[in-house]
C-alpha cells in the first residue's frame, strides 16, 4: 500500500497505531463505544486531564456554532451543533460518578460507590437520547415546513469549525491516549474524527442551498439526527452490559492469557465483572489433590502476579482451587487485591 494510502488508514483509524500493545501493561482487553467515555481512561490522571480539556474544545465549539444556528436557522448546524453538545456534557455526569466512586466502602456500600458509574452511563445515554429526538423533529418539521436559510457563508465557516473542533480533540486524545496507553482514549480519539467529518456534511448541505436545492439543509440536519441514533443504540448495549456484570471477550481471554505464564495453573473456570472501572475476577485452577499447601500457595501467588500485571484495570483476583478431576472449585482459596 502507498505512504498516502497508509496515512489515510491511519487517520480514519484502520493503521498501525489505533491500538495499544496487547498484554503486558497495556489496556488491550478493553473495548469502547461511542458516546460513553469509557471508565478505564479514569484510571490514571492524565486520562481524566484529557476528559476535561476534550469537553472545554467541544462546548467552545458548540457554542460558536450555535451563534451561527441562529442566525442561519439551519436545522443541519443545529443537530451537529446538539451532537456536539452531547459529546460535551457525557463528560459532566461521568467526572461526578468518579468522584463518588472514590469514596470508601461503607458498612451500606461495602464494594463501594463503583456501581454509581452504570448509573452514570444510563443518564449519559438519555442525553444522547434526548439530543437525538430534537433533533430529529427540527429536521422534520423543517422538511414539511420548508423555512429560508440564510448566512450561507457564516453556515460554511461553522461547518469547519465543527471539524477543526473535532479534529483538535480527536488529535489530543489520540497523543495523550498513546502516550499513558489506553486504547480506550485512542478509540474515542478516532471517534472525534468521525464526528468531524459529520460537521463537514453542515458544510455540504450548505452548498445545496446555494444552489438552489433549499431541503438539503434539512435533509443533511436528518440524516446527522439518523447518526446520533445509531450512537444511542451503541451506547446503550455497552452500558446495559456493564450493568448486567457483561464483559468484553478479551477480558477472559486475557485471564487465560496470564495463566499460560504458570503452567502449573490450569484454569477450570473464570469469571469477570466491572464495579465501576475497577475489574474484579473469580478463578478456579486445577491442581493435584495431595500438591502441598504450600505448593499451591506458590502457584496461585504466580497466577495473581501474572493477572495484576496482564491486567492493569484489575482491582481483585479470587483464586480457588480445584481438584485436577473435578468439575467445581473447593471452597478454599486464596484472594488477592490490589487498591
Amino acid at each position: 500500500m502507498s505512504s498516502l494510502g497508509a496515512r489515510i488508514l491511519d487517520w480514519f483509524g484502520f493503521g498501525s497505531h489505533d491500538h495499544t500493545a496487547h498484554g503486558h501493561g497495556g489496556h488491550g482487553s478493553h473495548g469502547h463505544t461511542h458516546g460513553v467515555i469509557d471508565a478505564t481512561i479514569a484510571t490514571t490522571d492524565r486520562g481524566i486531564w484529557a476528559i476535561k480539556w476534550s469537553f472545554v474544545i467541544l462546548a467552545i465549539t458548540a457554542a460558536l456554532q450555535m451563534v451561527v444556528v441562529v442566525l442561519s436557522g439551519s436545522v443541519a448546524l443545529l443537530a451537529d451543533t446538539i451532537h456536539n453538545i452531547g459529546d460535551a456534557t457525557t463528560a459532566i455526569p461521568l467526572w461526578i460518578a468518579f468522584i463518588l466512586a472514590r469514596r470508601k466502602p461503607s458498612p451500606t456500600f461495602t464494594y463501594g460507590l463503583g456501581r454509581v458509574e452504570d448509573l452514570a452511563g444510563i443518564i449519559i445515554v438519555g442525553i444522547i437520547l434526548f439530543s437525538a429526538i430534537v433533533a430529529g423533529y427540527q429536521a422534520i418539521d423543517r422538511l414539511i415546513n420548508p423555512r429560508v436559510v440564510t448566512h450561507l457563508g457564516w453556515l460554511t465557516a461553522a461547518g469547519i469549525v465543527g471539524f477543526l473542533g473535532n479534529e483538535a480533540v480527536a488529535v489530543f486524545r489520540i497523543r495523550v491516549g498513546r502516550e499513558i496507553n489506553s486504547a480506550a482514549l485512542i478509540a474515542d480519539g478516532y471517534h472525534a474524527r468521525t464526528d468531524g467529518l459529520t460537521s463537514l456534511a453542515v458544510v455540504i448541505g450548505a452548498l445545496g442551498v446555494w444552489l438552489g436545492f433549499p431541503l438539503a439543509d434539512p435533509i443533511v440536519g436528518l440524516l446527522i439526527t439518523l447518526a446520533i441514533f445509531g450512537i444511542v443504540w451503541q451506547s446503550a448495549r455497552s452500558v446495559l452490559t456493564r450493568m448486567l456484570d457483561g464483559v468484553e471477550p478479551d477480558v477472559i481471554g486475557e485471564i487465560h492469557h496470564a495463566a499460560a505464564h504458570v503452567p502449573e495453573a490450569r484454569i477450570v473456570d473464570a469469571r469477570a465483572r466491572w464495579i465501576g472501572h475497577k475489574l474484579h475476577a473469580d478463578i478456579a485452577i486445577a491442581v493435584e489433590e495431595n500438591l502441598p499447601v504450600s505448593e499451591a500457595k506458590k502457584i496461585t501467588a504466580a497466577l495473581e502476579a501474572e493477572l495484576f500485571d496482564h491486567m492493569p484495570a484489575l482491582a481483585a483476583a479470587n483464586i480457588t482451587l480445584a481438584r485436577a478431576d473435578a468439575d467445581h472449585p473447593h471452597e478454599h482459596g486464596h484472594s488477592g487485591h490490589r487498591h
